[in-house]
């Protein structure tokens, strides 16, 4: 059984906005490959299958990069949403750090952001994000629909800017989909006996914290101590162990190769049995990190979704 340990990361709305989408990272050039095969995983489909599935009713396409881009342009016929959309990220939550902002809302709540939406969990949803040129955004929106209780979730590996260079069509603005009745959704936020998925509190990591290999995505400037996004302090979880998120990638924005990956873990002294938590600023780019390690085979696996926003307020760090 997978699990969560619950918080993601408001005034981040606006930045990372701007931050994520920001200067293009790099990914590993090929040259530092282990191997060039692709990765395969459950959540995982290329660009070349997505597109086959365009303009099939029973699919939804969903660009988690947020109103903000596919107002300028999206994938024809999909529909737009962030991950802070479904999250408590409104004003009433207070701001990034505090205790209840950036959590999954309680069932009745999400029912209604997802209902409103019109996402169906009859129907398969396709999510597209940015790999390197983004935060992994589609990951974290894939996370909260998991902890909702969806079941039919793909990512397109690479991307939103794969799937366009793979000919997909374009439109200008998100299309909008039918509300779905809340009664359909049977939201279940804690405890999910469909996914499996169970948010934790950031005390219960505090509580069992020598349980876990603590695993760090952010770069190598927010590891060594400096506060880039409004954090209460600078610096890492003690003992935490940097894997940076673009490690995960390819120069062309794709995930690396199963045999990368786990060599990047062996290297990292990771075992695929030991609990592994992955955190970053917000609980974005450590929701990729984590699906990936849980695609990859490792058996017990958490994103700590309020990560660094919240640990920096309540907790010890290291520089």
């Amino acid at each position: 059984m997978k699990k969560f340990i619950r918080c993601m990361g408001v005034g981040l709305l606006a930045m990372m906005l701007v931050v994520g989408c920001g200067s293009k990272a790099k990914g590993v050039s090929d040259d530092d490959l282990v191997s060039k095969d692709s990765f395969k995983g459950e959540y995982l489909i290329t660009a070349k299958e997505a597109k086959k599935l365009m303009g099939d009713d029973n699919v939804i396409f969903l660009d988690c990069r947020g109103e903000k881009y596919s107002n300028k342009e999206t994938i024809k016929g999909a529909a737009a949403t962030s991950w802070q959309a479904l999250g408590t990220c409104e004003d009433k939550y207070g701001k990034q750090g505090d205790e209840n902002w950036g959590k999954v809302p309680q069932p009745a709540e999400l029912s209604k952001k997802l209902s409103n939406l019109g996402l169906d969990p009859n129907k398969e949803i396709v999510l597209l994000g940015e790999t390197l040129g983004g935060w992994g955004e589609d990951a974290r929106v894939l996370w909260e629909l998991r902890v909702a209780g969806y079941t039919n979730l793909k990512m397109v590996d690479g991307g939103y800017e794969a799937l366009v260079n793979a000919g997909a069509e374009t439109q200008k603005g998100p299309s909008k989909l039918d509300k779905v009745e809340q009664a359909e959704l049977q939201v279940v936020v804690s405890g999910n006996e469909v996914t499996g998925e169970v948010p934790q509190e950031t005390e219960e990591l505090q509580k069992n914290y020598k349980d876990y290999k603590i695993v760090d995505v952010r770069t190598d400037e927010e590891y060594e101590g400096a506060k880039k996004y409004n954090e209460a302090k600078g610096g890492h979880l003690p003992g935490a162990i940097h894997i940076r998120y673009t490690d995960l990638f390819r120069e062309d924005g794709t995930l690396r190769s199963q045999a990368d990956i786990d060599k990047m873990l062996k290297d990292a002294g990771i075992s695929k049995d030991d609990k592994i938590v992955t955190y970053c600023t917000g609980g974005i780019r450590s929701a990729y990190m984590q699906l990936v390690l849980e695609m990859a085979g490792c058996k017990n696996t958490w994103n700590y979704d309020q990560s660094f926003w919240r640990w920096a307020v309540v907790g010890d760090v290291e520089k």
